[in-house]
C-alpha cells in the first residue's frame, strides 16, 4: 500500500485520487476536522485510515506492507508564526519518516517548497549541492522549515549514510486546482475570485510597492496540480531516480495574467481593483518566482507543462463551475 501523508489536503488527495484510479491501495494520513476537507476524499476508494500522532506506531504494525511513502503533510501556511509547531510538524515529523522509510527500505518522495527561495536573490536553480542550499534565505518560518529538511537530506546522502532506496524532494512552486477549497485564505487567488468574476464583480489584487512591478504586475510561477500529481507519479515509476526537483510550469506570469484567464474562462471582460498590500506582509512578499525545470528534465521528465490559460480554463470549466468540484 501507499501512505500519503496529507492526503486529505489539496496536492495530497489530488494523489490520492490518481493513486486511487491506478488500482493502488492507498491509506490517508491527516486531520479531517469540522468542515468539508473529507469531500476531498469522497469520490475514490481509500483503504485506510490514520491520525498523524498514531502515525509512528501504524508503521511499526505494518513495516512489511508499505510499498511507498508520499510526505505532503505539513504546516504549509506561510503566516504561521509559531516555530515550535512549524519545527515539530515539518522537520522533526519528517525527519522520522526519512529515519523508517531508511530503516525498512521504502521509498520516500516528500513535499519541499519553492518558499525556501526567499525573494529569489539567489535564483529558482534546485541545486543540490550543500553550499547552494545553506545560501538560500526564506523569509518565513514555513520556507525555513522546508529549506531544513532539505539540507538535512542532501547531508545525510552526502555523508554517505543509509538512505531510503528512492528519495525525492519537490519544490511545488505557486500551484492550484481542485481540492483546494479548504485552505481559506491560502487557497489561490483563482478559486478564491471564481464567484466573483463569474457573476460579472471586481476582483482586488494586491498593488505593487515597487517602482520596477507595475500595479498587477508581480510574477510567480503558476503551476496546475494535475502537472504536480504527474511528476510524483512519474518518480514513482522511475525508482532511480533521487534529488530535490522544481516542480513548477517553468514561466513566470503576472497576477494581472492570471485574471485575465479566468476572467476568459468565464465569459467576461476583466475587472480589477488594485489595493494596498498589509504593511507587515511587504517585507516578505516574493515579486518574481520561476521553476528551473533542467534537473526535472535531465532526469527524464519529459511531459509538458500545462500552460496558464490551459489550465485556468480547465479548472474553471471542469471543477470551479460544475455543482460539485471536487476531484
Amino acid at each position: 500500500m501507499t501512505i500519503i501523508t496529507g492526503g486529505a489536503g489539496f496536492i495530497g488527495s489530488n494523489l490520492a485520487a490518481a493513486l486511487a484510479e491506478r488500482g493502488e491501495e492507498v491509506v490517508i494520513c491527516d486531520r479531517l476536522g469540522r468542515g468539508d476537507k473529507w469531500r476531498n476524499l469522497a469520490k475514490h476508494l481509500i483503504t485506510g485510515f490514520v491520525a498523524p500522532q498514531e502515525l509512528p506506531g501504524w508503521l511499526s504494525a505494518r513495516a512489511g506492507s508499505v510499498k511507498t511513502v508520499i510526505h505532503m503533510g505539513a504546516i504549509s501556511a506561510t503566516t504561521e508564526t509559531d516555530a515550535d509547531l512549524i519545527t515539530d510538524t515539518n522537520i522533526k515529523f519528517s525527519t522520522l519518516l526519512w529515519d523508517w522509510c531508511t530503516a525498512h527500505q521504502v521509498p520516500l518522495v516528500y513535499a519541499s517548497s519553492a518558499a525556501t527561495y526567499g525573494d529569489g536573490a539567489q535564483g529558482f536553480s534546485d541545486d543540490n549541492d550543500p553550499a547552494a542550499l545553506a545560501a538560500l534565505r526564506p523569509l518565513n518560518a514555513y520556507g525555513w522549515s522546508k529549506l531544513a529538511f532539505d539540507r538535512f537530506v542532501v547531508d545525510q546522502v552526502r555523508r554517505g549514510r543509509r538512505r531510503p532506496p528512492q528519495w525525492a524532494g519537490l519544490k511545488f512552486f505557486n500551484a492550484y486546482g481542485p481540492n483546494e477549497y479548504h485552505k481559506g485564505e491560502m487557497m489561490s487567488v483563482v478559486a478564491k475570485n471564481h464567484t466573483i468574476a463569474a457573476s460579472g464583480g471586481r476582483v482586488h489584487l494586491f498593488k505593487s510597492h515597487r517602482p520596477d512591478y507595475a500595479d498587477g504586475g508581480q510574477l510567480r510561477d503558476f503551476v496546475y496540480v494535475r502537472d504536480c500529481v504527474d511528476v510524483v507519479l512519474w518518480l514513482l515509476d522511475h525508482p532511480a531516480v533521487n534529488g530535490i526537483f522544481n516542480v513548477g510550469s517553468g514561466q513566470a506570469r503576472s497576477f494581472a495574467d492570471l485574471m485575465a484567464a479566468l476572467y476568459r474562462a468565464v465569459g467576461r471582460a476583466p475587472a480589477i481593483d488594485y489595493i494596498d498590500m498589509p504593511e507587515p506582509l511587504r517585507a516578505r512578499y516574493q515579486y518574481f518566482t520561476q521553476a528551473d525545470l533542467g534537473r526535472l528534465r535531465d532526469a527524464g521528465y519529459t511531459a509538458p507543462m500545462t500552460g496558464l490559460e490551459e489550465g485556468v480554463s480547465d479548472y474553471v470549466h471542469r471543477f470551479l463551475s460544475q455543482p460539485d468540484p471536487y476531484r
